[in-house]
């Protein structure tokens, strides 16, 4: 950052900046950055790209997708499954993986137009 790219005065607009503290202290945001900090890791961003292009995956499915072991796969689901971005149905042997809902799989949507734009423009 540059001189340019800093304020020089100490608050321009107080009663925008109140009403939006006050706004942050009723959300949850931490939540919202620990569910966006699971996905910021490259290897569940693609397990959730992967889920977004088909309905419900086996975990080995899921790991030759992506290119890790099982047991890589089955750990990054649990961090997913804990973040409330995927859930899974266990039949026999087999545990199947399905996002959560549809908003993850805006959101994923979302942030990919959006770096296609971003490319664009640069």
């Amino acid at each position: 950052m540059n001189k340019k790219d800093t304020c020089e005065i100490f608050c321009y607009d107080e009663e925008k900046v109140n009403r939006i503290q006050g706004d942050l202290k009723t959300i949850d945001i931490v939540s919202v950055a620990q569910l966006l900090k699971a996905i910021a890791d490259e290897n569940r961003a693609k397990i959730t790209y992967a889920l977004c292009q088909d309905k419900e995956l086996c975990v080995c499915d899921i790991a030759n997708i992506i290119g890790i072991t099982v047991a890589n796969a089955s750990h990054h689901l649990r961090t997913l499954h804990k973040q409330g971005i995927v859930k899974y149905r266990k039949e026999g042997k087999l545990a199947f993986y399905s996002l959560d809902d549809e908003h993850i799989r805006q959101i994923m949507m979302i942030v990919l137009e959006h770096k296609k734009e971003v490319n664009v423009n640069v």
